[in-house]
């Protein structure tokens, strides 16, 4: 290595990622049901208990029940028109299918990747699955992502959905499939310590977030945010490891990204997560 690489390691090595605070505004939110209008005005109701956090803000809420809408097409015309900045609706939305654990359903496929905005998706008020605490308050939210470094609009989103006096996750899990797929050809490389190379990485990929999430520790206080961040980075199989971090701190509202800048279909691990995890609301993005 050259004193320039040397040089180059060092400065990169110094360089950290700094979370910036940005305050999520969110004035009016629609509720999309599939079922008759004094059913929709309960789950309202119940919404705005859970979501106080942002109820106390003075948000306008509106609904969509069964009689609104034909098809997606028309759900995605009635958001523009009422100008929603956050949607409201469950998986399998108008079918007979929320029974069926391989899907979201043809309505929420779309919606997730078509409108631009987030797409709040509450357990099927019909399954039977939702934890004890899964729609009673936001006081404790989690931030999924592999990708945590640089993420502030996931943490901001998180950070505005956590109630106060509540915790706020911030967890970044590095998949040990495709490191282990990395260390399998790096220990083929005669010109590489396969121990010092594995120790190295694997302490680098996991510092990096972990410092991020610090730096955002910092700046929450600085904003007078009543809430707590809590740490999680590690090691795994990535969708495993998800599903126990959620049940080890009785997680209340999951936040992950669902959109692909590359492709029309969701977003990585979002997709198989967001089937499987039918139990806690899920704030997809």
């Amino acid at each position: 290595m050259t004193n320039i690489d040397q040089f180059e390691s060092v400065f990169n090595a110094a360089s950290k990622t700094v979370y910036q605070y940005q305050r999520i505004v969110i004035d009016r939110i629609l509720l999309v049901t599939d079922v008759d209008a004094d059913t929709t005005g309960k789950m309202l109701g119940e919404l705005r208990r859970y979501l106080a956090v942002l109820d106390a803000d003075g948000v306008e809420w509106m609904t969509a029940n069964a009689g609104d809408y034909d098809d997606v097409e028309g759900v995605m015309k009635l958001v523009k028109e009422r100008e929603a900045e956050l949607v409201i609706t469950y998986r399998h939305l108008k079918t007979g299918g929320w029974g069926l654990p391989y899907s979201l359903g043809g309505y929420l496929d779309v919606l997730t990747q078509a409108l631009g905005l987030p797409v709040l998706v509450l357990p099927h008020p019909e399954g039977g699955r939702a934890l004890p605490h899964a729609l009673k308050d936001t006081n404790r939210v989690m931030a999924m992502t592999d990708h945590l470094t640089g993420d502030d609009q996931l943490v901001n989103y998180a950070v505005r959905m956590t109630a106060a006096g509540g915790q706020c996750w911030l967890t970044h899990v590095e998949d040990d499939v495709v490191f282990e797929r990395y260390m399998d050809c790096i220990s083929k490389l005669t010109e590489l310590d396969t121990d010092v190379a594995r120790e190295v990485i694997q302490g680098q990929l996991l510092k990096e977030p972990a410092e991020y999430i610090e730096t955002a520790r910092r700046a929450i206080p600085e904003a007078k945010l009543t809430i707590e961040l809590k740490a999680e980075v590690r090691m795994g199989r990535r969708l495993a490891e998800y599903k126990k971090l959620v049940q080890e701190h009785d997680v209340d509202l999951l936040v992950m990204h669902t959109k692909d800048q590359d492709q029309w279909a969701m977003h990585g691990m979002a997709y198989p997560l967001a089937v499987e995890m039918r139990e806690i609301p899920l704030l997809m993005l």
